[in-house]
């Protein structure tokens, strides 16, 4: 049995799909009489267009991830899906217009226009490969571009077996699709290194397609039917390691290599260990599965070093939705000892240590994604995220001394915030200068299939209709495109108008002044000294030598309230030798409160909830640390950074099938 694994655009082109790559390796090593080759039609993509099109790398990463929300990307190819050049442009013009500009809407109408034609041409040379089986992942923006494929495929080879899966194929999702859309003649539901050998079974004659946990087939009489899905995650030893085999190669003949440097996809765990606990309440990553499973110590590490050596490639995204805390002590100190000089992307919590941060720095994990998405704790508290405010900062702060580049999104329109909750913090903004900025300005939520905020209307959002860009995009009922679509509208929550006018002004400023900003301190043992350049604030430098000050700058490196602070102090100072006058001396709380006063208005201390943090990193060469930001600040200059696809979470690789 031939397979054809086709991987359509929007996928990311710097990376091999991690979806292919675990069901390929599970066809050519598990599945008896079976051969599986991946198409990267996405890269093929790439070379078609710029020869057609004034087409580049910010256009591909616009149409992939910035217009996610938007859905411009799935719309380009509908015209090929419903074989319409002007399928509903009407519609889709009147719904962007004012948030696209000129130039994004005419390339938008002209890549609509010519996409069939790229459809038609993949579809022949899949056929003219003769395959017994295609398939086809699909995950943010690729569904109208494999449903496409697919149809395609299909009237030219009817024989041919179409078989679709991935993130966007998840429960009522897949079930949808493959109800709607006859060409497609199995969808594959959940994790796919079990459930698609299985299927290629049922499609070779020799298993019962009942029998497979969530597939989607059809009856004699051709009715759908779609099986439960399994309740049972795979456990983490059946996780098999991708097989990219393929990937580095094309992408080395393509016009694309001119655009980026690949990345290697790691997987060492899926499902969320804080959300099997708290499943933060805007969160639709995990899916029908939350259940966290991690690889071994041994099998993790080892796939890491095999993959480097084999494609000789340094540069990996991990896709766990959260690191498995444990490799802390095992997977990295291995990386760190191995002597690869890798430079590794990874999402944490932000309440992670600073010696914790300094591990994932030594290993190469230099980008980092700590789940932060707001700085006041009432609001973190609407999230369910078990972080406060000041925690979020201190976690700025530390990413920066530990040289980590920390990657983080701002999000608003939660369900009983109030303009107080951001005040305070856009009132301080300008003291965060220094620090890491969100990638882009604040957000409102997106309501995500599998939230809570989806699942439990108790939460504040009913009334819930599929974003109106798959509206226009399927020739579909609203009852279908609601089990289809994974973003949905929802009347506004919390905060609006001013209070967000500010907040985004004050972030922007953020933004455009961070590459200038510095604030850091020494600690010398009998002083402190502090350095700023800060827009802000007119101090330079500045001395701590005092007892009190010094006792209470150490002590502000973790958030406090000025009780406990205050507590400390007193016993600090009590003991003898606690500081150069000797032990004795007597704090009170009218001084702390003056003192922090003080230190917030010179922008040396950060507050919310009644703590306080200080917000200078120690010096440790922050301009050596900040030369890779300024290089991809100068390159992306003329484009505002991209949104990730999901908000707080950065894109990744497509879910097995």
């Amino acid at each position: 049995m031939r397979v054809l694994l086709v991987n359509m655009p929007w996928s990311p082109i710097d990376l091999p799909s991690l979806a292919l790559g675990i069901l390929k390796r599970s066809v050519n090593e598990r599945t008896p009489g079976a051969e599986a080759e991946v198409v990267h039609a996405n890269l093929h993509f790439t070379d078609w267009i710029t020869r057609r099109t004034e087409f580049g790398k910010d256009d591909y990463e616009y149409y992939a991830l910035s217009s996610y929300f938007m859905g411009c990307g799935d719309w380009v190819f509908s015209s090929a899906l419903y074989d319409d050049p002007e399928w509903r442009t009407e519609e889709f013009t009147a719904s962007m217009r004012g948030r696209l500009n000129r130039a994004r809407m005419r390339m938008t109408h002209e890549l609509h226009t010519i996409a069939p034609e790229f459809v038609r041409e993949t579809a022949e040379a899949v056929v003219a490969a003769a395959p017994d089986v295609v398939g086809f992942t699909s995950t943010f923006q690729q569904n109208t571009a494999a449903l496409a494929a697919a149809r395609q495929i299909k009237r030219l080879a009817p024989h041919v077996v179409t078989v679709m899966g991935g993130a966007n194929c998840d429960a009522e999702q897949g079930a949808a699709a493959h109800r709607n859309f006859p060409f497609v003649d199995f969808v594959v539901r959940g994790e796919g290194e079990a459930a698609f050998p299985r299927t290629l079974a049922v499609i070779g004659g020799d298993a019962d397609p009942a029998t497979v946990p969530g597939l989607c087939w059809r009856d004699e009489g051709g009715t759908p039917v779609a099986n439960p899905m399994s309740s049972t995650p795979l456990p983490p030893a059946a996780i098999l390691p991708p097989d990219y085999g393929g990937y580095f190669e094309r992408l080395a003949e393509s016009a694309a290599r001119h655009w980026v440097e690949p990345k290697l996809v790691v997987e060492g765990a899926r499902g969320c260990w804080w959300g099997e606990k708290h499943h933060c309440t805007f969160c639709g990553l995990n899916g029908s599965f939350m259940q966290y499973r991690s690889k071994s110590p041994d099998t993790f590490y080892r796939e890491i070093m095999e993959l480097a050596e084999r494609h000789r490639v340094l540069d990996m995204y991990l896709v766990d939705n959260i690191l498995d805390m444990g490799y802390l002590n095992t997977v990295l100190p291995r990386i760190v000892e191995s002597g690869h000089d890798l430079r590794m992307h990874i999402e944490i919590k932000a309440n992670m240590r600073r010696s914790q941060l300094q591990t994932l720095a030594d290993a190469g994990l230099i980008y980092v994604q700590p789940g932060i998405e707001s700085l006041n704790s009432r609001v973190l508290d609407l999230m369910d995220k078990g972080v406060s405010g000041c925690q979020n900062v201190r976690m700025l702060r530390d990413g920066a001394e530990t040289g980590l580049a920390v990657s983080w999104n701002y999000l608003h329109g939660f369900p009983g915030e109030r303009d107080e909750d951001y005040e305070p913090v856009i009132a301080q903004l300008p003291a965060l200068e220094h620090l890491n900025p969100p990638v882009d300005l604040s957000a409102r939520i997106a309501i995500e299939r599998f939230s809570p905020y989806f699942e439990q209307p108790a939460l504040g959002f009913t009334g819930l209709r599929p974003e109106e860009h798959y509206r226009f995009t399927y020739d579909l009922p609203e009852s279908e495109l609601y089990d289809l679509a994974y973003v949905f509208e929802a009347p506004e929550r919390g905060i609006r108008g001013s209070t967000v006018d500010q907040l985004n002004e004050g972030l922007r400023a953020w933004k455009k002044h961070y590459p200038t900003s510095r604030l850091t301190h020494a600690d010398l043992g009998d002083r402190i000294v502090l350095v700023s350049r800060r827009r802000a604030f007119d101090w330079r430098a500045m001395e701590l030598t005092d007892p009190v000050e010094l006792a209470a700058f150490r002590l502000l490196d973790q958030p406090h309230t000025p009780e406990a602070l205050l507590r400390k102090l007193r016993s600090r100072l009590d003991e003898p030798g606690g500081g150069p006058d000797g032990g004795g001396r007597q704090v009170g709380g009218r001084q702390v409160g003056e003192l922090l006063e003080s230190w917030v208005s010179l922008g040396l201390v950060f507050t919310d909830a009644g703590q306080y943090v200080h917000v200078a990193p120690a010096a440790v060469n922050e301009d050596l640390l900040r030369l890779d930001f300024m290089r991809r600040t100068r390159t992306e200059a003329e484009q505002p950074a991209p949104r990730p696809p999901s908000a707080g979470q950065a894109p990744p690789a497509a879910v097995p099938a």
